[in-house]
């Protein structure tokens, strides 16, 4: 039998709160790559980990005069999809796990883009495939996985069958460790938290 190590990229957020709750890998990675909601993000998933006895590792490399938009407090470029677009953000994170994870033994990597994600091109089936392609090809063989691009966040609750209290806890906000309400990000949770009728 081929030996099968998984990890899971867990920011914290619903989505990925979801997939790790339903994959139950062998390590879960958040990283801080200077995001201004890091702090948060941190807290989250070491909670979310310890609650499913979880191996949890912290990647810190900051990145922040990298990025652009609301994630790394700066001005959006003119062709930036959304307000918190960072560039090649998935492709840097997963490259930043995969070099961890291959050091670790990981053998899958799993992240947790859904459905409302794909007017990104990193949201996308076919980045999806494409980063696979090339982080796969290369020593190692690690594998990338997005199972979650056909839900929406609130359906994967229901596919994982995740407890609604372990998703009070999620943080979704681009702009602040304390959720602000108003970004994109909190107006996605609150969204998903209508639908799922969580008060």
């Amino acid at each position: 039998m081929e030996f099968v190590k998984k990890a899971t990229l867990l920011s914290g957020g619903v989505d990925s709160i979801c997939l790790t709750y339903g994959l139950m890998p062998d390590i879960a990675y958040t990283i801080d790559y200077g995001q201004t909601v890091a702090e948060r993000e941190i807290y989250v998933s070491k909670y979310i980990c310890e609650l499913l006895n979880i191996e949890h590792k912290i990647i810190q490399i900051n990145c922040r005069s990298l990025g652009s938009g609301t994630l790394a407090d700066a001005d959006n470029l003119s062709f930036a999809p959304s307000e918190e677009w960072w560039p090649y953000r998935n492709q840097l994170l997963i490259t930043f796990a995969a070099m961890m994870g291959i050091k670790d033994g990981v053998t899958d990597l799993y992240l947790a883009s859904v459905k409302s994600d794909k007017f990104h091109k990193d949201g996308t089936g076919e980045f999806y495939k494409l980063i696979n392609d090339t982080v796969s090809y290369q020593e190692g063989g690690l594998k990338v996985h997005c199972p979650t691009l056909s839900y929406y966040s609130h359906e994967l609750v229901s596919k994982y069958n995740v407890p609604i209290d372990m998703l009070t806890i999620a943080h979704s906000c681009h702009i602040s460790n304390l959720a602000c309400g108003k970004c994109s990000g909190c107006l996605k949770q609150l969204r998903v938290r209508h639908e799922l009728k969580i008060d």
